[in-house]
């Protein structure tokens, strides 16, 4: 599967994600720069921390781009369908183009998107067989970042020792009080919306549905076979092996699986 990249004009998701840049950036400067560069240079924290600190950001960052400029799965306009399966293709009744079963179409973005779970304007973009996985880790990611600076931030205050030295001339310095409550409020709000997205996510992923279908009532839940929680994690990943669920910086492959696991509606 070749790199693909897919680029949505949306204002409203322009935003929305610069937002979430804007806390990314806030906090990967504030943190190191109030709590941990100043800890650590006084011998309280070793610097393993700053380079784990650095490492999540960085892993976060990259799930963001790619998960926002990543093709979903967007279908083309004239596919070639196998003879043996096209009974498992459908008509769209929005686009009158012929899509696998499970896909669904945009509003927002006008066509039609493979096993799309929903369009995100977070990320700006549907979220849908081809970067699903990266949607997964930035959510994982996201999780992990918030909690490793607010954990911070709560020993900044609570646990370690005052610091001896502080340059009052720097303005974080002078305000710390006011940027550190900012940075706490933004890790809180961020940290209670990212772990519902997060758990809807991963409950969706061990039932086989997508956010859609959930809330379509399109699945039989009773009749439809039932896959092992590993077989759909590894069908989303791309992957069998699970470190490689965690890394964002490869080239997802999608696994052949039988149709009547592939396929429920």
């Amino acid at each position: 599967m070749g790199l693909r990249i897919h680029f949505v004009v949306d204002p409203h998701g322009w935003c929305c994600m610069g937002l979430i840049v804007f806390v990314w950036l806030y906090n990967i400067v504030i943190i190191p720069k109030i709590v941990l560069f100043p800890h650590y240079e006084e011998g309280h924290i070793p610097g393993i921390l700053i380079i784990i600190f650095y490492g999540i950001s960085i892993f976060c960052l990259v799930a963001l781009v790619r998960a926002s400029l990543t093709d979903p799965g967007r279908l083309p306009e004239n596919p070639k369908i196998p003879h043996a399966e096209r009974e498992l293709w459908e008509l769209c009744n929005k686009c009158n183009l012929m899509r696998p079963k499970r896909s669904h179409h945009c509003s927002r973005c006008g066509h039609c998107v493979r096993r799309m779970d929903h369009h995100c304007p977070w990320i700006n973009n549907c979220v849908g067989e081809d970067n699903h996985w990266l949607f997964l880790q930035l959510c994982f990611y996201t999780e992990l970042l918030t909690c490793y600076a607010l954990m911070f931030s709560f020993c900044h205050y609570y646990y370690f020792l005052p610091l001896k030295t502080r340059n009052l001339d720097l303005f974080v310095v002078r305000h710390e009080l006011a940027i550190m409550r900012l940075a706490a409020f933004m890790g809180i709000t961020m940290l209670v919306g990212i772990t519902g997205l997060f758990y809807t996510q991963l409950i969706g992923i061990i039932t086989d549905t997508t956010s859609i279908e959930k809330m379509s009532n399109c699945c039989e839940e009773i009749s439809r076979p039932r896959k092992p929680w590993q077989q759909t994690f590894s069908e989303v990943f791309g992957t069998r092996w699970k470190i490689l669920w965690f890394i964002p910086f490869r080239q997802r492959q999608p696994l052949r699986v039988p149709y009547h696991f592939a396929n429920h509606v």
